[in-house]
């Protein structure tokens, strides 16, 4: 059994940080890819970052400069830096994780519950 749980959600006045956690855990051989999505009420879920194997990166145009997503494999961890934020960036947040099991077992996508992002004053 694969869980992802995220942590770091909170209330933030517009133009500050906070910090997004999402540790994998269970029976992981390897994880690929890692991203962050995000829902606002009435609204689509959306991505917001991207982070493969190969350590390279991708943001939605929304969040480029403002956001910086990071990995530490040791720890089947990914983070998301959020700085300068908006009122906009309000939503819950989302850990998706690409993963195998075991050797030569399938790719899997698996989702942790979310965390509530809040900016306002």
């Amino acid at each position: 059994q694969v869980q992802l749980v995220e942590s770091g959600g909170g209330l933030v006045q517009p133009g500050g940080s906070l910090r997004l956690s999402c540790a994998a855990s269970g029976t992981i051989f390897s994880i690929h890819i890692m991203r962050w999505y995000r829902q606002a009420p009435g609204k689509q879920r959306e991505l917001v970052a991207v982070s493969t194997s190969r350590n390279s990166t991708n943001y939605a145009n929304s969040v480029k400069g403002r956001f910086t997503i990071s990995r530490d494999n040791a720890k089947n961890s990914v983070y998301l830096q959020m700085n300068s934020l908006k009122p906009e960036d309000t939503a819950v947040y989302y850990c998706n994780a690409d993963l195998r099991i075991g050797l030569g077992t399938r790719l899997d996508s698996y989702w942790g519950q979310g965390t509530q992002v809040t900016v306002s004053s």
